[in-house]
């Protein structure tokens, strides 16, 4: 049996969660919208929702979708839709007078917050899509339970520093007084760019 080839897993991983993308824009919002204890709760969602994509893959769940496209299809539209939704909330942030966010998020909580996170890894394509293609490569066929969850554990920690390095830097005192001077900038940049991300997940069928 070939032997699981971790230097290819840690890199692909390396390479695709820290580059930028709808998990990685939230946590950067956030995080100077609102502060670190946000920021480090939205990347708690988001890791979480990584390790269900990532177990998901590992044990079989991509033959499944393969299957049942309707199943793909439902979830791509779901991710579109929230992406296109967060547009929506930053634009309104960087119309709004006054950053609101703050007090929004001390009503709505920590709780729903992590809810946040999470919904949107489970709603993101390109988080499933990539799990699959990492297990593909990288694992071969007929390892045993014990290898998997060895590249499950060395994925899921390199997600962890990524998300969580996120939320620390980007809530620093230096990064969110820069937030605080340009926040309509950064709103309309997080506006664009959520919106970009649901537009392609939306038109990947028709361009495929």
């Amino acid at each position: 049996m070939d032997p699981i080839n971790y230097p290819l897993i840690a890199i692909a991983a390396f390479v695709s969660i820290l580059s930028p993308g709808p998990a990685t824009l939230a946590i950067m919002s956030l995080s100077m919208n609102q502060g670190r204890r946000y920021g480090v709760v939205l990347a708690s969602g988001i890791l979480t929702g990584s390790l269900f994509w990532s177990m998901s893959a590992a044990f079989g769940l991509g033959a499944v979708m393969h299957a049942n496209a309707w199943l793909f299809e439902v979830i791509r539209y779901a991710g579109a839709a929230y992406l296109i939704y967060l547009s929506y909330r930053s634009l309104r942030s960087a119309l709004a007078a006054t950053p609101t966010e703050v007090v929004k998020a001390e009503v709505t909580g920590l709780g729903a917050t992590y809810v946040r996170g999470l919904l949107l890894h489970l709603t993101n394509p390109k988080a499933i899509l990539f799990f699959g293609a990492l297990y593909s490569l990288g694992v071969p066929n007929g390892i045993g339970f014990s290898g998997l969850l060895s590249v499950i554990g060395m994925v899921g920690v390199i997600s962890a520093c990524i998300f969580f390095g996120y939320a620390m830097l980007f809530s620093s005192a230096v990064v969110r007084h820069w937030y605080l001077k340009l926040r309509r900038v950064f709103e309309s940049a997080f506006a664009l760019l959520f919106g970009i991300a649901g537009i392609k997940i939306l038109a990947a069928k028709i361009t495929a």
